[in-house]
């Protein structure tokens, strides 16, 4: 069974476009049409265009079902700014320096040099009303094959289903630094790398498009994973 993944896009529609391209000529290398493709999460924040690639996949996952799509952190910040009464703390947090979410404002057409209460105001009135309720829906986790999909992580030794939602879009160390096995070979993204890594528990496919580096598409065998180049698949090693 071939399962594709692609990392974190963080606004980025043309790296996002690529990477999707990536799968198609793997799919039709390899044979592989009906093999699902999952998105690990942060659509929004730091890049250019959040509103172009939220539209992007929204309306390609309504007509392609091997599509799914996860939330990331950012996603779910974009959607509590939304949602949020104007002057809350965390408005000021998600236009802060750190997050990023006034690129994903300016995005969507609105002066970003304001303050975070007319920031709010004029995000209620530009962000449309199917952007919201298709970040809002997006699911935490996705079990295919040998492999559980998650944006960040799980918190090892606790059974899916009681997993914390803060720890699936937060979770790093206590995660990251876990040698054991998790059952499933957990694909995340969240935490950049340079280039794709094979922990053996986990594989981690964020790498980096919000500092300038590539939105990465992979195929996953097993627990056997590749990237997906122009030159055709390259393996990932195991680094344990």
């Amino acid at each position: 069974m071939t399962i594709y993944a692609i990392g974190d896009i963080h606004g980025h529609l043309d790296k996002l476009r690529a990477a999707h391209d990536a799968v198609e000529a793997d799919r039709a290398r390899e044979g592989t049409g009906a093999a699902p493709l999952v998105h690990v999460g942060d659509l929004v924040d730091r890049g250019p265009d959040s509103a172009g690639v939220v539209e992007y996949l929204r309306t390609t996952a309504a007509e392609d079902p091997r599509l799914v799509i996860l939330k990331g952190n950012h996603d779910a910040m974009f959607v509590e700014f939304l949602a949020s009464r104007p002057g809350r703390w965390s408005d000021s947090r998600y236009v802060g320096d750190n997050i990023g979410g006034r690129a994903t404002l300016a995005s969507y057409g609105i002066d970003a040099t304001t303050s975070a209460r007319r920031l709010h105001d004029d995000a209620i009135a530009a962000v449309p009303e199917a952007h919201r309720v298709f970040l809002s829906g997006l699911p935490l986790t996705h079990l295919a094959g040998d492999c559980l999909f998650v944006h960040a992580g799980i918190r090892p030794g606790v059974p899916l289903e009681e997993q914390d939602e803060a720890d699936l879009i937060w979770i790093r160390d206590r995660f990251l630094l876990d040698p054991g096995d998790h059952g499933p070979l957990v694909v995340h993204g969240h935490t950049p790398v340079v280039s794709v890594e094979h922990h053996g528990n986990r594989l981690a496919i964020d790498t980096g498009a919000a500092w300038d580096g590539p939105v990465t598409a992979v195929a996953i065998e097993g627990r056997d994973a590749f990237v997906l180049t122009e030159e055709g698949r390259v393996p990932v090693a195991r680094l344990r």
